[in-house]
């Protein structure tokens, strides 16, 4: 084995700068886990950080030629593990792959590489009059390559869509090195196979995504949002439904249970009504919205709701946007960790998937905050616990899988948006089936079929 590392460690350094190859055991434990609770890390042999093409072929053909795994990375700011390290691997750092190679205001596209952050894309495509709308939560640490790795979502889905329907293109480098472009930087194209898709929310297991062409469009109108009070979530979800049954397409259609609003008013003091049992809002970024605002207010009168108040200007609306963004981190400050699921249900079932994890953290005895991109049916509940009691830890976990296996019963998915990884693998091959599993292993087989690209990840 100290054989193999010292091969290893050499022949990375041959094609590599030396400060591009970390080899101190306390600085690669630092790389060894993304965010997730209760998913398992090894020890990395190595982390490398390229910040070239030919740099990460070099490092995938001599991560063939050694037979040693490759865990790429982005930020780490992922919630299901996926970039965890496996003991002895190459850990595939992409953060010094950080340029906006082009912005074209007429094709409407960007080209960048996959270290860029998603908040610095979208403000430099901004200063061309255009916008990038796939926006988590985390925008202003995740990476484009993260992003297109677990296929992430974010606040506006809702009308404009997931990071799969702006990846137009990718220049990818397979296991043994070899360099792949998919797709164009056409507004059109069904030439071949889609595997620009395939590669979307792939969690680095089929190649490594070096560069990438991704659709823009032109920049909206400040969007206006609009917050209202309901006396339960079920009340929130049925005026969510009414306004999808209606046509109405809000730039943003979001939701957070009591639990949520009381933990963003500790930590923020945003100064949310602490009264209500479900908070509703709605934005429209249409250049006249305010017919929208009014008809959606209305529908939220009917719906119960006990208070509808349209924020007044840009700035009052970005003041509610701030306290939904800070959910999941004031969740996290309840208790000393956090589960965080990712559960997708078809709107109609918006509802029933609030009340039963609600009934789930009753039959846990566990704080659980419900923060939802409502209008996607995209709910991320989140179970606080206790890590150093080993009872609530254990509560903690059977709730989560009592989640997820909820989200099934309803029609749903295990994951909207925040990908399988370590954490939902299990749960994956409940979802896809046998025939699924087997037709995706093969996929994987095709690809990487020495099984070194992030092993342990999805199956």
């Amino acid at each position: 084995m100290d054989d193999l590392l010292t091969r290893l460690h050499e022949r990375l350094r041959t094609g590599l700068p030396a400060e591009a190859v970390l080899t101190d055991p306390d600085v690669t434990a630092s790389y060894a886990h993304d965010m997730a609770s209760f998913c398992d890390a090894g020890a990395p042999a190595v982390v490398v950080l390229p910040s070239t093409v030919e740099q990460v072929q070099h490092i995938m053909r001599t991560a063939t030629e050694l037979r040693v795994p490759v865990v790429p990375q982005g930020a780490r700011t992922g919630l299901s593990g996926a970039a965890n390290a496996s003991d002895g691997c190459i850990v595939l750092s992409l953060t010094k792959m950080d340029r906006i190679l082009e912005i074209s205001p007429v094709d409407r596209i960007a080209v960048v590489e996959p270290g860029v952050i998603n908040a610095t894309l979208s403000r430099a495509v901004g200063e061309h009059g255009l916008y990038y709308p796939p926006d988590p939560s985390s925008w202003e640490m995740c990476t484009i390559g993260g992003n297109i790795g677990t296929a992430s979502g974010g606040l506006c889905c809702v009308k404009y869509g997931v990071t799969a329907e702006y990846v137009l293109g990718l220049d990818v480098v397979l296991a043994d090195g070899r360099l792949l472009s998919t797709g164009r930087r056409t507004a059109k194209g069904v030439a071949g196979y889609d595997l620009t898709r395939l590669f979307v929310g792939s969690e680095g297991t089929l190649g490594i995504v070096v560069r990438a062409v991704l659709a823009l469009r032109p920049q909206p109108p400040q969007q206006l949002v609009l917050a209202a009070e309901f006396p339960s979530a079920a009340a929130a979800c049925d005026a969510v439904c009414a306004v999808m049954e209606r046509g109405h397409t809000p730039s943003l259609l979001e939701l957070m249970d009591r639990t949520t609003v009381r933990a963003v008013n500790r930590l923020g003091r945003m100064g949310l009504p602490e009264s209500t049992e479900a908070l509703l809002l709605a934005a429209f970024d249409s250049p006249e919205p305010a017919a929208d605002m009014a008809a959606v207010a209305e529908l939220c009168t009917a719906a119960g709701a006990t208070q509808v108040v349209p924020a007044e200007d840009a700035a009052e609306s970005e003041m509610l946007l701030k306290a939904r963004r800070m959910s999941l981190t004031a969740l996290e400050a309840v208790k000393s960790a956090t589960m965080i699921d990712d559960v997708c249900v078809p709107r109609s079932r918006l509802a029933a998937m609030i009340d039963g994890t609600a009934a789930i953290a009753a039959k846990y005895d566990l704080t659980i905050g419900v923060c939802a991109h409502a209008g996607d049916g995209n709910t991320h509940p989140v179970v606080c616990f206790d890590h150093t009691d080993p009872g609530e830890s254990r509560r903690a976990r059977e709730s989560f899988d009592e989640i997820m296996a909820l989200g099934l019963e309803l029609g749903g998915t295990i994951t909207g948006e925040h990908g399988v990884g370590v954490l939902k693998k299990e749960w994956l091959a409940r979802e896809l089936g046998p025939v699924g599993v087997e037709l995706q292993r093969g996929i994987k087989q095709t690809f990487d079929p020495l099984g070194i690209l992030n092993p342990g990840k999805l199956f």
